[in-house]
């Protein structure tokens, strides 16, 4: 007798041998770029798929790096008590406090106007009469 697992017994890199299996391709277009989703395809193995998503997401020079994984790997986080924060921490965001329209409350209330830019405070190098540094 030999040891050999039966031929349609799951390997690490995939599915039962002869059965497809989802992968998520995400894709750069050049250095600095996020990651985005740019598919998915469908292949028998982690090597076959990395081959199916450089010829699907690459062959033209459109990628610089790709990621290719496989979807039974991706883990959905979508409980929203868990997505939703224990305290409300608005203010951490960028609109959190709009202290344009709490000045623009207490403008009214003063009976005062906008006040224009400082030209001072704008412009200015720290050298004087435009001096070259030596």
């Amino acid at each position: 007798m030999t040891d050999q697992a039966p031929a349609d017994r799951s390997s690490e890199d995939g599915p039962p041998s002869g059965r497809l299996e989802a992968w998520e391709v995400f894709r750069q277009e050049k250095d600095g770029d996020p990651m985005r989703h740019g598919g998915n395809i469908m292949a028998p193995d982690a090597e076959l798929a990395l081959h199916y998503a450089r010829e699907m997401f690459s062959r033209r020079g459109e990628s610089v790096r790709l990621w290719v994984v496989r979807r039974a790997d991706v883990h959905v986080l979508d409980d929203l008590d868990l997505l939703q924060p224990p305290l409300d921490r608005s203010f951490k965001k960028p609109g959190g406090y709009v202290m344009r329209d709490k000045l623009a409350t207490a403008r009214g209330r003063a009976g005062t106007t906008k006040p224009g830019a400082r030209a001072a405070s704008h412009g200015t190098t720290g050298r004087r009469g435009g001096e070259k540094g030596s």
